[in-house]
């Protein structure tokens, strides 16, 4: 009788159009904008890359031609430089946009640049410290003679640095990936309109089908247990659904534990359900203004998450850092954000816990509220 009940509660799911737009259409298309509007930011103001650079030898030195080789190969190369012949072809380029500024050397190195980037800032850079160098080595050979020259060009050539470099994380660090985070976890919380669905569908003064149920000899507990059974299956899916198209299809980095980023998901999802089936349970208002209610708080949780922000989350956390706890949109997105960012497991237990937790206490109180509800008349 169960799995009857509980094949046709699904079945009603599938039919109701509005919850098929919401949990599946709406951020599988929100997903594809978000792909569209972000596509090359990180990589053109974040990521760095070799600086696109022309090199003009006016006059021919080894030395600086070697300095210029150095600092333009391996992967990490600070320049991508284009040996050319004149002046006038390389100014063509720069203002085509195909490099970034052009280095003459002649008696003196100098630097033109088309722009104030930071692609131009680091040239800038690279052009004072080789010039300064310079200055040093030519001042130690005319005062010291060959011997301190020579100590003074090894001494340039070494990299000193008072600190060493520390990976702090093998994770995505495109800041842009927040969105997609706390595109999932609303995904998550949308599943509240099957949990509102549930309360609206077993309450005689708010439907034809409550008033049925109410009726009938099966107890209200077995109902609730099918509807929500139902919606858990039917919201596992949708977040199943959305997580493999953030990652497959729109390409984004989620890290190597997928397995636990759809763990994170589903539990996501389990909590949204909660959530509306309790706020479902408040009051007598319709399914209408209920409904509208709690996609106002949903936004409203995501909105503070860094949906809309990506820098919100942030700023909750400098001023008022307990709703971070609490705010089950925050709670979701960071659980898919510690498993990209740390290897230890620790974080991304705690956000796991705290959603079992936070889901409990709706689900108890949807159903105390729910199972206490009697009518004088059907």
């Amino acid at each position: 009788m169960f799995l009857h009940d509980l094949k046709y509660e699904l079945l009603t799911i599938l039919r109701t159009k509005a919850l098929v737009f919401w949990l599946v259409i709406f951020p599988i298309a929100l997903g594809s904008f978000f792909k569209l509007a972000f596509t090359g930011i990180y990589e053109k103001t974040t990521k760095f890359s070799s600086v696109p650079a022309a090199v003009v030898m006016e006059k021919q030195d080894e030395t600086f031609k070697a300095t210029i080789d150095s600092v333009s190969e391996g992967d990490d190369a600070l320049l991508d430089v284009t040996y050319i012949d004149s002046v006038d072809e390389a100014e063509k380029l720069l203002l085509d946009g195909e490099i970034e500024g052009i280095l003459i050397k002649g008696d003196t190195l100098t630097l033109t640049v088309a722009g104030e980037g930071m692609n131009e800032t680091i040239l800038k850079a690279f052009t004072d410290r080789y010039l300064l160098s310079e200055a040093i080595i030519t001042d130690a050979f005319t005062n010291g003679g060959p011997e301190k020259g020579a100590e003074a060009a090894k001494a340039l050539s070494q990299e000193v640095s008072a600190v060493s470099d520390i990976e702090m994380t093998k994770g995505n660090t495109d800041n842009l990936a927040q969105y997609y985070y706390n595109l999932l976890a609303m995904v998550a919380l949308y599943g509240a309109m099957l949990g509102i669905n549930i309360t609206i569908m077993n309450q005689a003064n708010l439907s034809a089908l409550g008033m049925r149920r109410q009726c009938s000899p099966r107890k209200k507990s077995t109902a609730l247990l099918v509807s929500l059974c139902a919606s858990f299956i039917a919201q596992s899916f949708c977040m199943v659904l959305s997580v493999t198209f953030v990652r497959f299809v729109l390409r984004v980095d989620l890290g190597d534990r997928l397995g636990l980023v759809y763990l994170a998901a589903l539990i996501g999802g389990v909590l949204g359900v909660c959530v509306g089936f309790a706020v479902g349970s408040l009051g007598r208002s319709g399914y209408d203004r209920k409904m509208g209610m709690l996609i106002a708080v949903i936004m409203s949780f995501c909105f503070f998450s860094g949906l809309m922000a990506a820098n919100m989350k942030s700023i909750i956390e400098k001023n008022i850092p307990w709703f971070n706890r609490i705010n089950p949109a925050a709670v979701i997105s960071d659980s898919f954000y510690c498993l990209v960012m740390y290897d230890d497991l620790s974080r991304f237990t705690e956000k796991i816990i705290s959603m079992l937790i936070i889901s409990a206490v709706f689900a108890l109180l949807g159903f105390a509220l729910t199972r206490r509800r009697k009518y004088e008349s059907l």
